[in-house]
């Protein structure tokens, strides 16, 4: 099955059909496809090709551009809300 969206085509696989032609499917994805996984008519997952080594990559500033202890800093954000309460809250939600 294939769906289309936002200029792109996505396959969709039920489970056990990935189950069957699974290295099929993974010859697929290493071209470059995309696959929704269905269980029954909901999607559960995707399997996205690996993309080579997106990893941050460190580069020298440009010729003439201030050094980083010189660029200025943004202003503060006033908050009217205590930012380290928020985050202990959503910490909890965890536990």
């Amino acid at each position: 099955m294939t769906t289309s969206g936002h200029n792109k085509i996505m396959k969709q696989v039920r489970i056990a059909e990935l189950k069957s032609r699974l290295s099929e499917y993974l010859r697929a994805v290493r071209g470059g496809e995309t696959i929704s996984v269905l269980d029954r008519e909901t999607p559960v997952a995707r399997i996205v090709p690996v993309r080579g080594r997106l990893a941050l990559r460190i580069q020298k500033p440009a010729p003439g551009a201030p050094p980083l202890n010189r660029v200025p800093l943004p202003a503060p954000a006033r908050l009217k809300v205590d930012v380290v309460k928020l985050l202990l809250e959503e910490r909890q939600g965890y536990r």
